[in-house]
């Protein structure tokens, strides 16, 4: 709908008009007013201080997620292509994804360390499993007659798996990519609030030290852009690679 976008602004604008008008029936402690955070928000941006934590944390996200969602692709596919080791290792898998990250977050930063790798292993952990089941489900769902059509082929079981099923799963496999971008931010955040002197979500920690509400709320303002731009970004990879494909698909039509 061509008017989605102005509907969504002037959402926001009512959100933010509703959000200054409660926020002065209460106590800057309880809920500052955006006249408060907005107006620091930008000052802290233009003197650079949230700067070092915007890079730490983007660290954080962006290796977490490249470790956590190869592996997660990876296995997904191992998984996909063969039953017995899906079936050896899928209890495992679930039971690992049981248990709460917050609580295997000390875990981490006493085997790894105060520094990045515990954030980061907190972050790949938290981004393989969107991925793993996506890429399984997607290797598991593909059209009989199309691997049927492979098969008079005399296609090799890689030739398949690169040829047909990768390509036909991407729109699963990107779906999971999309879940583990949001996740990815979450795990990192969740590590530095365990211990770390740098990062957003260690400023989080300290602002609620200090009692300074606004900054705290100037924090978790940055970490919704934060999240909303990497998500932005995955959609557009995703455009590019799907098109990419249909593409390619007409062409050999």
């Amino acid at each position: 709908m061509k008017w989605a976008p102005i509907f969504s602004i002037f959402t926001f604008i009512g959100l933010v008009a509703l959000w200054e008008l409660v926020a002065h029936s209460l106590s800057e402690l309880v809920l500052p007013a955006p006249s408060v955070v907005f107006p620091l928000l930008w000052t802290e941006l233009k003197t650079g201080y949230f700067t070092p934590h915007l890079i730490q944390t983007g660290i954080e996200v962006l290796a977490g997620l490249f470790i956590g969602s190869l592996f997660g692709f990876l296995l997904g596919v191992l998984m996909g292509e063969f039953p017995w080791l899906r079936n050896l290792l899928a209890p495992y898998v679930i039971a690992s994804q049981a248990v709460p990250k917050l609580a295997l977050a000390p875990l981490f930063v006493l085997w790894f360390g105060f520094g990045m790798t515990s954030k980061i292993v907190i972050t790949a952990l938290i981004c393989f499993f969107p991925l793993l089941e996506n890429t399984m489900s997607a290797m598991r769902q593909i059209d009989r007659e199309k691997k049927n059509l492979f098969r008079v082929l005399h296609a090799t079981r890689f030739e398949t798996l690169i040829h047909l099923k990768i390509p036909e799963g991407l729109p699963s496999i990107m779906s999971g990519f999309r879940v583990a971008v949001v996740l990815a931010l979450v795990g990192a955040v969740v590590g530095e609030f365990i211990g770390a002197n740098k990062g957003l979500g260690a400023m989080i920690i300290a602002s609620q030290g200090m009692m300074d509400t606004p900054l705290m709320f100037a924090v978790l303002i940055l970490l919704t852009v934060y999240g909303m731009l990497l998500y932005g970004i995955v959609i557009l990879i995703e455009k590019f690679v799907l098109a990419k494909y249909l593409y390619g698909g007409e062409r050999k039509s």
